[in-house]
């Protein structure tokens, strides 16, 4: 069997370590904050995870960046080069434009390298939910699967992997335009939270709202656990967060609880989904039945 190598991007918030244990190459992506451009990814981050944040806390607005064709063939030819296969589970399409630019880049070095294959895939995942997928891979890859049968795998496998999202501060989502100023000043006062998911399109949409964080926390918990209970109880199942580990944690235990899942793992949600939702963010991920 040709060697391959996953690659993904530093949407997927893999840990250093974890995308070292996995085999897995990140390509970088940037985030600017008061003008001054900062790399996000691995080794050659510029900015922590808690400096971040603390700025954003602070009032800094973060705007991030599409990974471009150029800089996808660079992270291509490096592999092709060296007689490697490739594939790529990238950023949900319904975010961002870097698939767009990442099958393009495909597409043109097929026609450089005829012997190597090129597979991308469009996660339609985003953060953590994409961790998981490229987790999975992973396995599927050391279990003996060639290229051309995991991108199979991940492409059947992404329509079942379930994201539920929700913030305690509404600013980031308003600063967005993904809900109106009136609804955030309104939500606020009320004690508001969003029930978020990524649907079929790869898109976040807000599917529902209850009044207090604690229950927009139970609220994913019982998602989560309607899902991974009816799609054959698939592990592990991933949590992400921004800086309240505490509501994370307790999001754990309420998973682990009776019959939930026991192999739960927690990790932040880093700059570029985090410029998005805000420090509040806490989401669950996990195989299931339907998304």
């Amino acid at each position: 069997m040709t060697d391959y190598q996953i690659i993904t991007d530093a949407t997927a918030d893999l840990t250093e370590e974890l995308a070292e244990s996995l085999g897995v190459k990140v390509i970088p992506m940037t985030v600017e904050m008061e003008g001054k451009d900062y790399i996000i990814g691995g080794k050659e981050s510029t900015i922590s995870i808690e400096e971040f944040y603390e700025r954003m806390a602070k009032g800094e607005v973060a705007r991030t960046s599409q990974i471009n064709t150029n800089t996808y063939a660079q992270f291509f030819g490096e592999e092709l080069e060296n007689g490697r296969d490739i594939l790529l589970i990238s950023f949900s399409s319904g975010l961002s434009k870097s698939t767009e630019f990442a099958f393009a880049c495909a597409e043109k070095m097929r026609a450089d390298y005829p012997e190597r294959k090129i597979n991308v895939v469009d996660s339609l995942c985003a953060s953590v939910g994409e961790a998981l997928l490229v987790y999975a891979a992973a396995q599927k890859k050391k279990e003996g699967m060639t290229v051309d049968e995991l991108a199979e795998w991940v492409e059947t496998n992404k329509w079942l992997l379930s994201h539920w999202v929700t913030v305690d501060d509404l600013t980031y989502l308003q600063r967005g335009g993904r809900i109106s100023a009136a609804s955030a000043v309104v939500g606020t006062v009320l004690n508001i939270k969003p029930i978020i998911y990524v649907n079929e399109e790869g898109k976040l949409i807000s599917v529902n709202k209850v009044r207090g964080r604690k229950k927009s926390l139970d609220t994913l918990n019982e998602m989560m656990q309607e899902r991974w209970a009816g799609g054959g109880r698939r592990e592990p199942v991933f949590i992400g967060y921004g800086t309240e580990l505490d509501d994370a944690l307790y999001l754990k235990e309420q998973l682990t609880a009776g019959d939930g899942p026991q192999d739960v793992h927690v990790y932040h949600i880093g700059p570029v989904i985090g410029a998005h939702t805000g420090p509040s963010v806490v989401a669950v991920f996990g195989f299931g039945d339907k998304r």
